[in-house]
């Protein structure tokens, strides 16, 4: 969706939760938060946070992000 950081793009998730909520939806089921293992040098590994969304999801995600982003005019 652009976001150069993924902090940016996890508040815009947070915000979407939110909409789910006032619309009467099941968070837990949109919204899968996951840990996925990534290998680091030496044969290190290191838990990286992702998620797992519904179509829906990705609707909410776009109506709360920034509207400025051409990948968000794009989908909407």
């Amino acid at each position: 969706m652009g976001y150069a950081r993924w902090e940016n793009f996890e508040l815009i998730v947070k915000k979407a939760t939110i909409s789910c909520e006032n619309a009467g939806g099941e968070v837990e089921d949109h919204f899968r938060g996951i840990t996925k293992m990534i290998k680091l040098a030496k044969n290190a590994e290191r838990g990286i946070k992702e998620y797992v969304l519904t179509r829906y999801a990705c609707y909410l995600i776009a109506q709360n992000g920034d509207a400025r982003k051409d990948e968000i005019v794009h989908v909407l």
